[in-house]
């Protein structure tokens, strides 16, 4: 009984992420088709650089989104989070690949408004709660996502660091393609759909500390350690009331890897505590330098 109990949380578990993150992948399409591409407004990473391709060959932008992270992936198989986190994030690439193009047929070419204003903000809106559920249900959206953590494996370039320079690269061809009144209130949409993703992932800050107690360190440390490729810090404690010897983990991560913490947290040990607070600034390996 309670082997099957814990078979249909998982699979209630699986099918609610898979939810989130088609529902998720579909608004990012969405903005793209209903804003952002009407209006020239190149969206980060590689849904950006497509858009900028598309611009000069009249390539599809979703098949190009689809290419653009196959070798990403190739490249960044083993930074991303165990083999789960690589078929959900596979899982938002195709259908941000397939609803991109797919919409193009049925939804108006110029868009809804020619406003640069409301294109750029209703297209963050949309896009950046897209992303937060994706980021819900345990995924990314690939392209810059990808890039960032073959950037800070390989040259041990911050996270914070790397997307600075992705999106930046984005925006500066983004200028050039487009114009560069277009690529200013490109940069505005970033900064709308980074709020909403926030948001969405119940959060304000790209960074989070978890803190977790729990009677299975050794396995909740090595689940984080490998599947995440994060560092933990293991902390002895006492409890005040029960005098009892605990074993505290320290864990710092990204917003985007807070659904993924949780789960992990929730198969090793479903009797953890777990507290996850907010994080201003990371200075050390992973993050920006200590003396940057």
């Amino acid at each position: 009984m309670t082997t099957w109990l814990k078979s249909a949380q998982f699979s209630w578990g699986a099918a609610r992420d898979v939810s989130l993150i088609a529902l998720g992948a579909l608004l990012q399409a969405l903005a793209l088709r209903l804003f952002l591409i009407p209006a020239n407004l190149a969206s980060g990473g590689v849904s950006g650089l497509a858009q900028i391709i598309n611009h000069y060959t009249g390539w599809p932008i979703g098949v190009m989104i689809l290419l653009g992270n196959a070798p990403l992936f190739l490249l960044g198989w083993r930074y991303l989070g165990g083999p789960r986190f690589i078929l959900r994030t596979a899982l938002a690439v195709v259908v941000v690949s397939f609803f991109t193009d797919f919409l193009a047929l049925i939804l108006p070419q110029h868009g809804l408004t020619k406003d640069l204003v409301l294109n750029a903000l209703y297209g963050g809106l949309i896009s950046g709660v897209g992303f937060g559920l994706v980021y819900r249900g345990q995924g990314t959206s690939g392209g810059s996502d990808i890039l960032v953590r073959i950037l800070n494996h390989w040259r041990n370039v911050p996270i914070s660091q790397s997307y600075l320079l992705t999106d930046s690269a984005i925006m500066f061809m983004a200028g050039l393609a487009f114009s560069w009144e277009n690529a200013l209130y490109a940069l505005v949409m970033l900064y709308v759909s980074g709020l909403a993703a926030e948001a969405i992932t119940a959060g304000s800050n790209v960074l989070r500390t978890a803190l977790i107690i729990t009677h299975q360190p050794d396995e909740v440390a090595g689940r984080i350690l490998h599947e995440m490729e994060r560092g933990v810090t293991v902390i002895s404690a006492r409890g005040a009331y029960t005098g009892e010897e605990r074993t505290v983990l320290y864990c710092v991560v990204s917003r985007a890897e807070i659904a993924q913490i949780k789960a992990l947290v929730r198969e090793a040990d479903p009797h953890a505590f777990m507290v996850i607070g907010q994080a201003h600034e990371a200075l050390g390996e992973g993050f920006r330098p200590l003396n940057g």
